[in-house]
């Protein structure tokens, strides 16, 4: 997901401003886009077990209504409408993936500077995810390191709130953002997902190698998914696979399909015979 441009932690709402409460009424808005001032929709792109060939999990990616790029949206937010689009992006990703029968995860990316109370900000999802009758720990919220948030333990409060409801946590982008292992000790997250910067041609650059390679030792101290993103060639593939990654994201395996279940390229997983 692209970072927006952040606000404080405990920057206040516009004058006015009422966070929706988490009613039927507010996730049927929600699911519209009521009060944003555009529209938007999503594509889903696999995360996939690159042992059992499997999908592991979608994640759900903004795009316009005619399934433009993330930024024609993106560019729209701004302080005045960033709680409600938030909000409006949980809704429309659990509605979506329900509409088409995703039986595997979603992974729903969130804005941290657009919480107001975890407690109040997270009943929209709940009630989002009964009205459409999608498993709660079906769930992965996922935030991107590039999220600048000031207050470290009151996001890592956030994460927390988050699993005691029953959703998994995951950090995006990791390794290239603000937060990196102070945010780690803040939290643990279920899942990390390497940044596509480290993993690019990572298979031929010795510096990446060593970078990753002591990711997944750190990660598997402090028992939490790696999943590495932006896969694009056979060689990357191999060199992550060899160092213990097993669920894997990129236009190798399927690119995103706007409003639709994504075809997975089964050649991709095939490695050459020695």
């Amino acid at each position: 997901m692209y970072a927006l441009p952040s606000l404080s932690a405990h920057a206040a709402f516009p004058v006015g401003f009422v966070p929706l409460a988490g009613t039927r009424q507010d996730c049927e808005d929600c699911g519209r886009g009521e009060g944003l001032g555009f529209q938007f929709d999503f594509a889903y792109q696999p995360i996939v077990d690159v042992h059992s060939r499997e999908v592991y999990a979608h994640e759900a990616l903004v795009r316009g209504p005619g399934g433009e790029g993330a930024m024609t949206v993106l560019s729209q937010v701004n302080d005045r409408n960033r709680y409600r689009f938030d909000q409006s992006c949980r809704v429309k990703a659990i509605k979506g993936a329900a509409r088409l029968g995703l039986a595997q995860p979603v992974s729903i990316n969130f804005l941290p500077n657009a919480i107001y109370r975890p407690e109040v900000c997270i009943r929209t999802t709940l009630e989002a995810a009964r009205a459409h009758g999608f498993p709660l720990e079906q769930i992965i919220f996922e935030v991107t390191e590039g999220e600048r948030v000031e207050d470290g333990p009151w996001f890592a409060s956030i994460l927390r709130e988050y699993k005691r409801c029953g959703f998994r946590t995951a950090i995006d982008d990791f390794g290239a953002g603000y937060a990196g292992m102070k945010l780690l000790s803040d939290f643990q997250p279920d899942i990390i997902k390497v940044d596509m910067d480290l993993i690019r041609n990572v298979d031929t650059n010795r510096a990446r190698q060593a970078i990753v390679r002591s990711l997944v030792r750190l990660c598997e101290e402090m028992h939490i998914q790696v999943i590495a993103e932006g896969i694009e060639t056979p060689g990357e593939r191999d060199f992550l696979a060899d160092t213990g990654i097993r669920l894997m994201q990129g236009y190798l395996f399927a690119r995103p399909a706007y409003r639709a279940v994504a075809a997975l390229n089964a050649s991709a997983f095939d490695r050459p015979r020695p």
